[in-house]
């Protein structure tokens, strides 16, 4: 059997992310029109790439109605300007959505049937709000399957709080807190604007430009944190200070074999590793990371100390935290989001697994002392998925794992 080919990320970008809702700025954007747009931006910085050599298009969305329906990936290829004869298809992992659009179309290149994919999603929570249209079977309650709050993912955050008392609510507010200031001082210093792509916004006020993340809270503070509600529950943890705010926005990344980069003279900024995905009970959806980061090491024959970069999704404070405290990382581990996370930035659902990636890449950029890295992220209905990376900066880089 052939060797399989190495499977590289040439180029991730993102539209900024925006509130959910009437009052965000893309409450008079199409969802379809967002990852349009991030794939038209991807494919103009990336000049050297000729349209007719994308051989797949792999767009996820959560919630695949209305705006985020038909066959995303196909309709948005089209929208986007690729050749008629470019395939594309829509793929649902709720959160890790774009996370296995990688993974999948990555498998591709690794099998030797694709030389180069674009892969990315998207979601418009203020279109689309979490479980619209779905009807869950009442099996799942009747059979006691799954608990009845355990599609809500705030309850099963409030859960990882019960089952685990040393993860406190005080720990999750300083996590949400600094969350916010590492993202400010990444845009002070900037590192995160150059992989977004502008949009042309309408509101009443008439056109702008949509050129930043909406949500973003830099002054946050501890004192101001104590004192907000506890949605979930009366005298809960979670609060929307140490929890993702609901966002809309859209990610895009070309991946390519190392064959395809070098005869196209692509950039590889960071190499797939391996990945994994996981199952778990799904009131306790927080925890899925940390089987699916132990499946991905040991598929690549690491361990948790080899990786010197963590990129983890910050759906709720609390989540990131039982996944430090299982591997035993300090909660302000300087190699953990270093430029802070979804709670400052958002988590448009099915659309997070890249912007993920995208951050890491850079960050490989910046510090080539580190070999290996990681995106991780849980997943609603209990599960949780991760994929490491090697850093093509890195002296070793190649040589073997």
């Amino acid at each position: 059997m052939a060797e399989r080919a190495d499977v590289v990320f040439v180029d991730g970008v993102r539209t900024p992310f925006g509130r959910a809702g009437e009052k965000g700025m893309y409450w008079n954007t199409r969802a379809d029109d967002l990852v349009v747009k991030a794939i038209s931006g991807l494919l103009e910085r990336n000049p050297n790439l000729p349209k007719e050599r994308v051989d797949e298009v792999a767009v996820a969305a959560t919630t695949q109605t209305g705006d985020q329906g038909l066959t995303l990936g196909r309709s948005a290829a089209i929208l986007a300007g690729l050749p008629m004869t470019t395939p594309g298809y829509a793929i649902d992992r709720m959160c890790a959505g774009a996370m296995t659009a990688v993974t999948t179309s990555g498998s591709g290149i690794a099998f030797g049937q694709y030389d180069v994919v674009i892969a990315g999603g998207v979601e418009h929570m203020g279109h689309h709000p979490m479980g619209e249209g779905a009807d869950p079977n009442p099996r799942f309650v009747a059979e006691k399957l799954v608990a009845p709050d355990a599609l809500n993912m705030g309850n099963t955050a409030e859960r990882l709080h019960d089952r685990f008392p040393e993860l406190t609510k005080e720990r999750s507010d300083r996590f949400g807190m600094l969350s916010q200031q590492k993202v400010q001082a990444a845009y002070d210093r900037g590192d995160i604007q150059p992989d977004l792509v502008p949009v042309a916004i309408r509101s009443e006020q008439g056109w702008g430009l949509a050129t930043e993340d909406e949500g973003r809270r830099p002054e946050t503070t501890l004192e101001g944190l104590a004192t907000l509600k506890t949605p979930f529950r009366p005298h809960g943890r979670v609060t929307a200070g140490n929890a993702s705010p609901l966002t809309d926005g859209a990610t895009a990344a070309i991946l390519a074999s190392g064959t395809a980069v070098k005869e196209l003279g692509l950039t590889a900024k960071m190499r797939m590793v391996s990945f994994g995905f996981a199952g778990v009970e799904p009131e306790v959806m927080g925890i899925g990371p940390i089987p699916s980061t132990e499946r991905a090491l040991k598929n690549a024959g690491l361990k948790i100390d080899d990786i010197g970069l963590f990129e983890l999704n910050e759906a709720f404070a609390v989540q990131v935290l039982s996944f430090l405290d299982h591997f035993g990382i300090a909660d302000d581990d300087p190699r953990v989001n270093p430029w802070g996370g979804a709670i400052a930035i958002g988590h448009p659902l099915a659309a997070s697994g890249v912007r993920l990636m995208t951050q890491l890449a850079r960050q490989f950029q910046q510090h080539p002392e580190v070999r290996y890295g990681l995106t991780a992220m849980c997943v609603g209905l209990g599960q949780g998925g991760s994929v490491i990376w090697e850093n093509p900066h890195h002296k070793h880089y190649g040589k073997g794992r």
